[in-house]
Protein backbone atom coordinates (compact mmCIF):
# COMPACT_ATOMS: atom_id res chain seq x y z
CA UNK A 1 0.00 0.00 0.00
CA UNK A 2 1.17 3.32 -0.21
CA UNK A 3 -0.46 6.68 0.87
CA UNK A 4 -0.03 9.88 -1.44
CA UNK A 5 -1.50 12.90 0.32
CA UNK A 6 -1.51 16.45 -1.27
CA UNK A 7 -3.94 19.59 -0.48
CA UNK A 8 -5.74 20.90 -3.06
CA UNK A 9 -7.84 24.56 -2.29
CA UNK A 10 -9.19 24.00 1.28
CA UNK A 11 -9.38 20.09 1.15
CA UNK A 12 -6.55 17.57 2.35
CA UNK A 13 -6.66 14.42 -0.03
CA UNK A 14 -4.99 10.83 0.43
CA UNK A 15 -4.60 8.68 -2.05
CA UNK A 16 -4.27 5.36 -1.46
CA UNK A 17 -3.10 2.32 -3.72
CA UNK A 18 -2.97 -1.02 -3.21
CA UNK A 19 -4.37 -3.01 -0.24
CA UNK A 20 -6.18 -1.33 2.34
CA UNK A 21 -6.62 -3.76 5.16
CA UNK A 22 -5.32 -4.65 8.79
CA UNK A 23 -1.68 -4.40 8.11
CA UNK A 24 -2.05 -1.13 5.94
CA UNK A 25 -4.45 0.87 8.01
CA UNK A 26 -2.11 2.17 11.03
CA UNK A 27 -0.61 4.92 9.05
CA UNK A 28 -3.60 5.67 7.18
CA UNK A 29 -5.05 5.94 10.53
CA UNK A 30 -2.71 8.29 12.09
CA UNK A 31 -2.93 10.72 8.66
CA UNK A 32 -6.69 10.65 9.24
CA UNK A 33 -6.68 11.85 12.82
CA UNK A 34 -4.23 14.26 11.84
CA UNK A 35 -6.75 15.71 9.13
CA UNK A 36 -10.23 15.49 10.77
CA UNK A 37 -9.65 16.93 13.88
CA UNK A 38 -9.08 20.85 13.16
CA UNK A 39 -12.29 22.69 12.59
CA UNK A 40 -14.19 22.55 9.57
CA UNK A 41 -11.79 19.82 7.93
CA UNK A 42 -12.34 19.42 4.24
CA UNK A 43 -10.90 15.79 3.70
CA UNK A 44 -11.25 13.34 0.94
CA UNK A 45 -9.79 9.77 0.55
CA UNK A 46 -9.18 8.88 -3.07
CA UNK A 47 -9.97 5.09 -3.04
CA UNK A 48 -9.13 4.80 -7.26
CA UNK A 49 -5.68 3.10 -6.94
CA UNK A 50 -7.28 0.98 -3.82
CA UNK A 51 -7.91 -2.67 -4.80
CA UNK A 52 -9.01 -3.92 -2.04
CA UNK A 53 -10.68 -3.48 1.47
CA UNK A 54 -11.46 -5.16 4.59
CA UNK A 55 -13.59 -4.60 8.04
CA UNK A 56 -10.17 -2.59 9.67
CA UNK A 57 -10.16 -0.25 6.44
CA UNK A 58 -13.96 0.42 6.62
CA UNK A 59 -13.68 1.14 10.35
CA UNK A 60 -10.89 3.65 9.88
CA UNK A 61 -12.98 5.32 7.50
CA UNK A 62 -15.87 5.09 9.74
CA UNK A 63 -14.14 7.04 12.51
CA UNK A 64 -12.12 9.84 10.41
CA UNK A 65 -15.90 10.70 9.06
CA UNK A 66 -17.51 10.83 12.67
CA UNK A 67 -14.40 12.95 13.59
CA UNK A 68 -14.36 15.32 11.01
CA UNK A 69 -18.91 15.56 11.53
CA UNK A 70 -18.05 16.50 15.18
CA UNK A 71 -15.47 19.39 14.04
CA UNK A 72 -18.82 20.54 11.63
CA UNK A 73 -16.43 19.07 8.61
CA UNK A 74 -17.01 17.44 5.56
CA UNK A 75 -15.27 14.03 4.68
CA UNK A 76 -15.99 12.01 1.52
CA UNK A 77 -14.08 9.24 -0.81
CA UNK A 78 -14.13 8.97 -4.61
CA UNK A 79 -12.97 6.67 -7.14
CA UNK A 80 -14.04 3.47 -5.91
CA UNK A 81 -13.59 0.53 -8.26
CA UNK A 82 -15.98 -1.84 -9.05
CA UNK A 83 -14.61 -4.36 -5.82
CA UNK A 84 -14.20 -1.62 -3.41
CA UNK A 85 -17.54 0.25 -4.29
CA UNK A 86 -19.26 -3.45 -3.55
CA UNK A 87 -17.67 -3.72 -0.26
CA UNK A 88 -19.60 -0.47 0.71
CA UNK A 89 -22.80 -1.56 -0.76
CA UNK A 90 -23.11 -4.96 1.11
CA UNK A 91 -21.98 -3.32 4.40
CA UNK A 92 -24.61 -0.20 3.16
CA UNK A 93 -21.71 1.79 3.80
CA UNK A 94 -22.23 3.29 0.33
CA UNK A 95 -25.53 5.11 2.08
CA UNK A 96 -23.51 6.62 4.91
CA UNK A 97 -20.06 8.11 3.06
CA UNK A 98 -20.58 10.69 0.27
CA UNK A 99 -19.13 9.10 -2.63
CA UNK A 100 -18.02 10.63 -5.87
CA UNK A 101 -16.98 9.31 -9.26
CA UNK A 102 -13.35 11.37 -9.02
CA UNK A 103 -11.11 13.61 -7.24
CA UNK A 104 -12.77 16.38 -9.83
CA UNK A 105 -16.50 15.72 -8.73
CA UNK A 106 -15.33 15.85 -5.03
CA UNK A 107 -13.32 19.12 -5.10
CA UNK A 108 -15.95 20.61 -6.80
CA UNK A 109 -18.63 19.80 -4.01
CA UNK A 110 -15.98 20.28 -1.19
CA UNK A 111 -14.07 23.25 -2.39
CA UNK A 112 -17.29 25.15 -3.12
Amino acid sequence: MEMKPRTVGNVSILAIEGRFDANTAPPVQHWLEQATTAPGARVLVDLSETTFVDSTALATLVSAMKRCQQVQGEFALCGLRRPVLMIFELTRLDKAFNIFVDAEHALNVLNA
